[in-house]
């Protein structure tokens, strides 16, 4: 039976249906799936797409065990999280690791918009940097972060930071080594505070969302906003980083402070 398409974290299937599909196929779809993947304990539908700043998702219980929260396990790394508190994408596991191949050692990083810490953990778990700061604005994403700090035994090497991405500067009085951005889709490039954050060969890694033809438009950005802050920099690579609908890209533009 085909209907819907799913991701799976962890013990959970996320199941987005066609519209119009009634409660009884549904919960046979959700039972075929628990049938066919013996790892799956629950199946919810995705209810709306991903919204706001806290980037949250609505889901809604169809069938297994009713709970919301997920252990899953990527890149040497396991992370605990609760599916409509946080946000969590599966699909970003190469690109962390392909991150954290990047870091040398002895540096100090910052993740911004780093929720319930992925990126910050496979970096810190998977590399010999020196320390990873992480910054997130959602409250129950910096709890789990917390938690997967500590599932993963890394409280000495992992600083978190919460509240808002654009007074980091306010609350740590330092230069990174490497910043990496996996933005969620918002207006601000927040560029102006990884500036206010680097230093002469600080590495960044910026994520945006863009047509597929608006790629140099991006680019373009980034320079014109380093412009703006008085910062020369170099750009090192522009990536694909995943299509997210059709013709639409997350795009990586990696760069470097002259």
């Amino acid at each position: 039976m085909r209907m819907g398409s799913y991701d799976i974290l962890g013990n959970i299937a996320i199941v987005k249906f066609p519209e119009k599909t009634s409660v009884k196929d549904k919960k046979k779809f959700a039972e075929e799936l628990l049938k066919m993947h013996n790892a799956i304990r629950t199946v919810l539908e995705k209810k709306e797409k991903i919204k706001g700043r806290l980037r949250k998702l609505s889901t809604e219980f169809i069938a297994g065990e009713k709970t919301k929260e997920v252990l899953y396990r990527e890149n040497n790394c396991v992370f605990r999280f609760n599916i409509d508190e946080t946000y969590f994408s599966p699909r970003l596991s190469n690109e962390r690791k392909e991150i954290a191949s990047k870091m040398k050692k002895g540096e100090e990083v910052l993740v911004m918009f780093a929720g319930i810490a992925p990126f910050s953990i496979v970096i810190a778990k998977n590399s010999n940097v020196r320390k990873v700061y992480s910054n997130e604005l959602n409250r129950q994403a910096n709890k789990y972060a917390e938690l997967n700090i500590s599932l993963n035994k890394l409280k000495d090497k992992i600083e978190l930071i919460s509240g808002d991405a654009n007074k980091i500067h306010e609350k740590i009085k330092k230069k990174f080594d490497v910043i990496v951005m996996p933005r969620p889709q918002l207006k601000d490039s927040f560029l102006k505070e990884a500036f206010l954050l680097s230093k002469k060969g600080t590495r960044i890694y910026y994520y945006d969302f863009c047509k597929e033809e608006d790629i140099n438009l991006i680019v373009e950005k980034v320079k014109t906003e380093a412009k703006i802050a008085r910062k020369k920099i170099k750009i090192l690579e522009v990536k694909k980083a995943g299509e997210i609908a059709p013709y639409k890209v997350r795009l990586r533009i990696d760069f470097k402070i002259l």
